[in-house]
């Protein structure tokens, strides 16, 4: 297939495709579906080898938010079933980064609601970070806090944060039907901030709200535009008690699809597969490994995700390896010059944390919901 040998050979130059060639994607047939993930599987070894990076999510403070974004069982009017907490203690943040960390996640996400935080909020996310690296030797720290204020950027990486996450979602013609609170330039600027205070910033999408191929193609090559070091890719979980509860649009073929997409368009980034991949991949979770070089481990906000010791599982059946953490995600070129190394696409590091044990492989929501001494809810 023409198309697809082109887009590998663009994925090894980290040449963009053209937004035809991205849309020709999407619109492939079932019939070579197994082609295109075979061509964009090309392009993710060629830059990650067969390496898949763990994260943690650690939700710090859950609802009670003022933003209306559409998709979210947090917003504000929302009447979804889900728990609602201020703030939970650095301690018992950190304890329940320890159950993800146990099970070999490589960094810990920090996620609070809200529309972003306060100076004395950032002051308190500050000492959560702290406390996880001082008890977690090599752990990366991401945070992800809503939008962002002038100087808190910069606070947050003194405090040791080494990422920071603020999703696009969907793209700036669409934006506008999903939410009224902020718009995406707003959130075009948090991402900015965070990369201008030397950190790795970390921006994705949301796909299944209903948006067209188009709107899909637009909002991946804005985050190409963007350059982050990682575009966590999600897929609508459509809460009773939300706007799109009933937007239920995604096929396990789809999705596949969406992710190679997302490849071809940023080659050398960390894709990673995150929120709704087990309800709408299913069976076909493990065909998405030959796609991205990321996942969340276990839960994720205020959604149960696959069990801790089903995703291991997974990542060892598929051929592929747990990436630890005296190894380097991204590809040389893409790294900080105080990190760079020699290593060249296509090179396979042996720097590879062993498999967990058998205690490490339980179930962690089990672990997290008897491990912290505090009423974190299951997935905090």
């Amino acid at each position: 297939m023409d198309l697809l040998n082109t887009l590998v050979d663009k994925g090894l130059r980290r040449e963009v495709p053209t937004r035809d060639e991205a849309l020709a994607v999407l619109a492939t047939s079932d019939d070579e579906l197994l082609d295109v993930v075979a061509a964009a599987g090309k392009v993710r070894r060629a830059w990650f080898g067969r390496r898949v990076k763990l994260n943690y999510l650690v939700n710090l403070k859950s609802g009670l938010c003022p933003e209306d974004c559409s998709y979210c069982s947090q917003r504000l009017g929302s009447k979804a079933e889900i728990l609602k907490y201020t703030w939970i203690k650095p301690d018992d943040a950190s304890k329940a980064a320890a159950a993800g960390v146990a099970g070999g996640a490589k960094r810990v996400c920090l996620v609070a609601s809200g529309r972003g935080p306060t100076d004395k909020d950032v002051d308190r996310v500050s000492e959560t970070i702290s406390t996880i690296k001082e008890q977690n030797e090599g752990i990366e720290v991401c945070a992800c806090l809503g939008l962002l204020n002038d100087g808190q950027a910069e606070r947050l990486r003194a405090a040791g944060a080494d990422a920071y996450n603020h999703n696009l979602n969907t793209s700036e013609a669409t934006y506008g039907d999903i939410c009224t609170t902020h718009d995406f330039s707003d959130r075009v600027d948090t991402v900015q901030q965070a990369q201008a205070a030397g950190m790795s910033a970390c921006s994705g999408l949301i796909a299944g709200m209903g948006e067209s191929d188009a709107d899909l193609v637009d909002v991946v090559f804005a985050l190409r535009e963007l350059d982050p070091d990682s575009v966590p890719v999600n897929f609508l979980i459509p809460f009773e008690g939300t706007p799109l509860a009933k937007e239920w649009n995604l096929t396990p073929q789809r999705c596949l699809r969406i992710l190679a997409m997302v490849r071809f368009v940023c080659p050398d980034v960390e894709v990673r597969l995150a929120g709704g991949r087990e309800v709408h991949l299913r069976s076909l979770q493990p065909l998405a490994l030959h796609l991205v070089n990321s996942i969340f481990l276990g839960d994720y906000l205020t959604s149960e995700g696959q069990a801790g010791k089903d995703d291991l599982a997974m990542i060892a059946d598929a051929g592929f390896e747990v990436e630890g953490t005296d190894t380097t995600t991204l590809p040389a070129h893409r790294r900080d010059a105080a990190a760079a190394t020699d290593t060249e696409p296509g090179a396979s590091s042996e720097a590879v944390v062993p498999a967990p044990t058998e205690d490490a492989r339980r179930d962690l929501v089990a672990v997290r919901r008897r491990g912290t001494g505090t009423d974190l809810p299951p997935n905090a």
